[in-house]
This record gives structure tokens, sequence and C-alpha cells, in this order.
């Protein structure tokens, strides 16, 4: 069952950005093995902070890794389809602010989503 869209965006408002979690604590938030993390980030993926050997990720990183995660296994789809697809999400989303934020300032009436 597909988690709703509003559990990625609560998560990432508990979560501040300075990186926190590490790569076991980020695999057990997708529900995945942290090897399919290491895959993820070594193919370049998924983007986390090095410092000592050991990896540690922000809330924008959690969000990223559970749609990866959710596309992967719902769609079975290919790691690099997966990232492609979340780019969109993410560019999209992007937009969606930018234009609402525009809006606001122009006084003009909110566009329907």
């Amino acid at each position: 069952m597909p988690t709703p869209p509003f559990v990625d965006h609560a998560l990432a408002e508990l979560l501040d950005e300075q990186p926190r979690l590490t790569l076991e604590d980020l695999a057990r938030t997708c529900c995945m093995r942290p090897d399919w993390v290491v895959e993820r980030l070594e193919a370049g993926l998924l983007q986390g902070e090095q410092a000592g050997g050991h990896w540690r990720f922000s809330s924008a990183s959690v969000v990223r890794a559970r749609r990866l995660a959710r596309l992967e296994s719902t769609f079975d789809a290919d790691p690099e389809l997966a990232a492609l697809t979340a780019d969109l999400i993410e560019e999209v989303t992007a937009l969606r602010q930018r234009l609402r934020e525009l809006q606001t300032r122009l006084g003009l009436p909110a566009a329907m989503p």
C-alpha cells in the first residue's frame, strides 16, 4: 500500500536539515537493507554527507530515499528510472511552490492543483 504524500511531508518537517540519520537509520526508514542505500549512494541517486567513515542524511534525503524505494517496489522500476521519476516529482513540487509564491505576491487567486 503506498504511503500517503502527507507522511513524507510530515517526516521532513519533523527532521531538520542537519544530517542526523545514519545509513542504517535511513535504510530502516525506507524498509530496505543498508546495502540498498549504499548502491544508490554509489550510483549518485541519493545524497548524504560522509564524515569519519560514517554516512549522515538529512530530512530531504529521507524523503527522496523513501520515494525511490516506493517507486522501485510499486512499479518494479529500475533504480535510475525511479530516480528520474523522483527528480521530476521534486521539480514539479518546486515549480508549484514557486507559482503559489508568485500568485500570492501578485495578489492573484491560487491556481487549481
